[in-house]
């Protein structure tokens, strides 16, 4: 259940201050180039839990653009989406996509994420959570269902996406599930690509950009560090750039092939407080754009 409202208690102050205290130093910092770069606000969901307006507003005073609300954003009220929607306009803040299970786009669903979506102006509506999949006969028909979906969306000026994670990229008879997804979905159907995951699995993440021209509209900016023996601070607990992705040739090819309109930084953890974490990773996205 989503617990987040304003009524749920305030943000922690030790997270306020370390946000505020850090957002003059984004400010001073080069605004470096590229497409818009956001967050996925599952990276502070501890201060989201807590409050979510109040979230917000720290994270548009970091400096970041855009944000994406994740998976129990479908329980908000349309009073609340609605309050939520000024927050993000009095913050400078842009939501291009929310997180979805699939169920949300089924027809018993899908007019309650289509409503909460316009109220707060985002026009994908991402599946983050397909459920159990059976075999490649199952990310077929999850493809179909997924397009059915599109058909109703698109007159709408909306559109929908997917998500991936490991599974996506790991072989079943052969085949990598997120191929199948692709080529039984429509071109203008999103494929967000999770970055972290793909490196997680060994699987090449410049090679599928550029196998998927103009589709890969949305990035999520996580990365990964292979485990090292007693150095508990890797995997997902890195900070953007201090992994093992090759991020220069990624959004190279997310930029010049892929389609991409927008980033999301992602974090899973830190050794850091995660108002704190986004604010470094958004520092460290700006120095690696120079």
């Amino acid at each position: 259940m989503f617990l987040s409202m304003r009524s749920q208690g305030s943000i922690s102050r030790r997270g306020f201050l370390a946000a505020a205290a850090a957002a003059p130093l984004a400010l001073a910092l080069p605004a470096g180039k590229g497409l818009p770069v956001g967050i996925e606000l599952y990276s502070v969901r501890d201060e989201m839990a807590k409050d979510t307006l109040a979230t917000v507003k720290a994270i548009g005073k970091m400096g970041y653009e855009v944000v994406e609300f994740y998976g129990p954003y479908y329980q908000w009220t349309p009073e609340f989406a609605k309050d939520v929607r000024k927050v993000l306009d009095d913050s400078g803040l842009k939501c291009h996509s929310t997180h979805n299970d699939a169920k949300n786009l089924r027809p018993e669903g899908i007019q309650k994420a289509i409503d909460l979506n316009k109220t707060i102006g985002s026009k994908y509506i991402v599946v983050a959570s397909a459920g159990r999949v059976e075999g490649l006969d199952g990310w077929k028909a999850l493809g179909e269902s997924l397009t059915k979906a599109m058909e109703t969306l698109r007159p709408l000026g909306l559109s929908s996406g997917y998500h991936n994670h490991q599974p996506e990229f790991r072989p079943v008879d052969g085949k990598r599930p997120i191929e199948v997804l692709a080529a039984n979905t429509p071109k203008d159907f999103m494929m967000q690509f999770d970055v972290g995951t793909c490196v997680e699995v060994g699987d090449d993440p410049v090679a599928w950009i550029n196998q998927n021209p103009g589709r890969i509209k949305s990035l999520h900016l996580k990365d990964y560090g292979k485990p090292v023996e007693g150095n508990k601070e890797r995997g997902y607990r890195v900070l953007f750039g201090e992994g093992d992705a090759p991020w220069k040739q990624i959004l190279a090819a997310a930029e010049a092939k892929g389609g991409a309109e927008y980033y999301l930084i992602e974090q899973e953890g830190s050794r850091y407080p995660s108002l704190e974490t986004a604010q470094k990773c958004l520092e460290n996205y700006r120095k690696l754009r120079g």
